[in-house]
């Protein structure tokens, strides 16, 4: 019975829309946030054009302080105005 318990707990919450591709997701290492989005992002269209619609978006490393620190302030990354380059970067990839 103890087991069920844990398997529920571990389990994603209904809103997520495809489990399956979630826990890969987690798995890889992406946030809950992240892999939520990208599921149900596949879910609601194939998961062909969710991979085909990435890869828009220039490299952070192309990118200026300001523009990373504004791109974390639309996530709402604590800390953002006292970090370096490089931690803007490494918080933006791990949100």
């Amino acid at each position: 019975m103890a087991t069920s318990k844990k398997k529920q707990k571990d389990a994603p919450g209904p809103s997520i829309k495809d489990p399956e591709m979630y826990e890969a997701l987690r798995e890889d290492g992406a946030s809950k946030e992240k892999a939520a989005r990208i599921s149900n992002a596949a879910a609601a269209t194939s998961r062909k054009e969710v991979g085909e619609r990435g890869g828009a978006a220039s490299d952070f490393e192309d990118r200026t302080v300001e523009q990373l620190r504004r791109r974390a302030a639309e996530l709402d990354i604590e800390g953002r105005s006292s970090m370096s380059k490089e931690e803007l970067i490494e918080a933006l990839r791990n949100h």
